[in-house]
């Protein structure tokens, strides 16, 4: 019998959109699934696409977190924890919050979270997201006061930025 569970994946960029990896996130949730006796209706996919994981306000975060409340998963699937959430507290939350609903939450890319080790490392992983988030924050900060100072606007900053990174592919 193939247990209830829905997906969730996000992410933030317009870059990450670009190259299409939240298709690379669901794709490899849906074959987990299906290779761990998983159903996954399609409307149970969600996606946030544009969406900061240092916020909770997120439509298809709140379409999960609805789900686990009525009861109607067993298993929330994710990618990795700096999917669900930048912030380590919010993963916490989270997991807590899907616990207390009965709902296994499962990361694709992380330990299962048994041994007290697993957890440790998880805990690590968040503690590392947001710790990245922040560098990104502070070298964009940089950047802008940077190019103010020379009399260029942000949508300079922006297209200088663009433009760095298409010639990185």
């Amino acid at each position: 019998m193939n247990k209830p569970a829905a997906i969730y994946a996000r992410v933030s960029s317009d870059r990450q959109k670009e190259n299409h990896t939240i298709a690379s996130q669901t794709a490899a949730l849906v074959e987990y699934a299906q290779a761990h006796g998983y159903s996954v209706p399609p409307d149970w996919v969600f996606q946030d696409e544009g969406y900061s994981g240092a916020t909770l306000v997120r439509p298809g975060l709140e379409a999960l977190r609805d789900l686990a409340a009525e009861g109607q998963i067993a298993t929330a699937l994710v990618y990795s924890p700096d999917r669900l959430s930048r912030k380590y507290a919010y993963q916490v939350l989270l997991g807590e919050e899907l616990s207390r609903c009965g709902v296994e939450l499962i990361f694709l890319k992380a330990p299962a979270g048994v041994t007290p080790e697993d957890q440790l490392l998880v805990q690590f992983q968040g503690m590392i997201a947001e710790y990245e988030r922040a560098q990104i924050a502070e070298r964009c900060r940089r950047g802008k006061k940077h190019m103010a100072q020379r009399g260029r606007s942000e949508r300079a900053f922006r297209r200088a930025l663009w433009l760095s990174i298409r010639e990185e592919e």
